[in-house]
């Protein structure tokens, strides 16, 4: 029997976190597997430009165990399936974390970590938790904090990768540091600020540094925080005065005409626009007539057109009677 086998208990222990778990290498299992097993996950669109730059880096890492990773990007789809050459048994499983994990907006490279023996994962749907909408986006936001602050004092405080999308929450590292983070996660849900949860964690790694408090109760040092319900000044409450039940329907509401027509307004608006529109007519007429008289009036007002001058010029003939010039030429040669 070797060394290691002699050290691993076969009954109850009472800290199994000391437990060191023994690895899986490549050899140890003897004949390839039998049937073929995959798993299938659907992507949302918006990760489709980021899936396709970071698949090589993805198969290069399941190469190594001998699992084969697919992209469908016409029905959005990750695919991974194993192989002749898969040599770990359960390693299909982690590599389907994975594809859920990149299907939530976790990056390639911390995704790829839960390929190892101590790294774990968990998603923490926190939608549930909270019924109010405006309530969940106050709270989910306590949770990231100022710029992030707040998570990323529990990413080093749990040495997990923790990343909140929409309405999970999913945190890859160790297997205690993710159990802190799942149960930080839900207390800020159930209203406890994350800055007591924080400073309960930062108490516990200074006990745990101590060695001689290493076995103790440590309930006594950490502070016990009880959410408050402050008391809020209720609205009045206008006592309503039941009305007596009649049988009958009630009557139907008056119109406005009816109304007017009982008060005699109906008829007097009645003629007074006829009256407004005899009126009109008569103020039109008057209006052309005056427009007509008063362009009569104009025309004596108008001056005459004066004839234009034109200076007298002599009248010239400028044509030339070529018969009687040739006429007048030859006499003057016999002569």
């Amino acid at each position: 029997m070797s060394g290691d086998e002699a050290e691993t208990p076969t009954g109850p222990v009472e800290n199994a976190w000391a437990i060191k778990v023994p690895e899986f290498k490549k050899g140890d299992m003897k004949s390839h597997l039998l049937e073929e097993s995959s798993f299938s996950v659907i992507f949302p669109k918006y990760r489709e430009k980021y899936l396709r730059e970071c698949w090589p880096l993805l198969q290069k890492s399941l190469d190594e165990y001998g699992i084969k990773a697919e992209l469908d990007l016409i029905e959005g789809r990750m695919t991974v399936r194993t192989t002749r050459k898969t040599w770990d048994p359960y390693i299909i499983i982690k590599a389907r974390d994975i594809i859920v994990l990149l299907g939530r907006s976790v990056p390639v490279e911390q995704a790829v970590k839960i390929l190892k023996d101590d790294v774990t994962y968990e998603l923490v749907k926190i939608r549930n938790m909270v019924r109010n909408k405006d309530r969940f986006v106050k709270r989910r936001q306590r949770l990231v904090g100022a710029n992030g602050t707040t998570l990323k004092a529990l990413e080093l405080l749990t040495n997990c990768y923790v990343l909140v999308q929409g309405a999970t929450v999913a945190a890859i590292g160790p297997h205690k540091g993710v159990l802190q983070v799942v149960r930080v996660v839900k207390d800020t849900m159930n209203n406890i600020h994350p800055v007591y949860l924080l400073k309960a964690l930062m108490i516990k790694r200074q006990l745990m540094q101590d060695p001689n408090l290493k076995n103790e109760d440590w309930s006594r040092f950490i502070p016990n925080f009880t959410p408050k319900n402050v008391k809020r000044k209720k609205p009045l409450k206008v006592k309503k005065t039941k009305k007596e039940y009649t049988p009958f329907p009630p009557a139907p509401t008056e119109r406005k005409v009816d109304r007017e027509m009982a008060e005699g307004k109906f008829f007097m608006d009645q003629e007074e626009k006829k009256k407004a529109k005899k009126r009109k007519i008569t103020e039109e007429m008057k209006k052309e007539a005056a427009d007509r008289q008063k362009e009569k009036r104009a025309k004596a007002f108008v001056a005459p057109e004066e004839p234009k001058y034109k200076p007298v010029t002599p009248k010239v003939n400028t044509q030339v009677d070529v018969e009687a010039l040739k006429k007048k030429i030859k006499k003057k040669k016999k002569v």
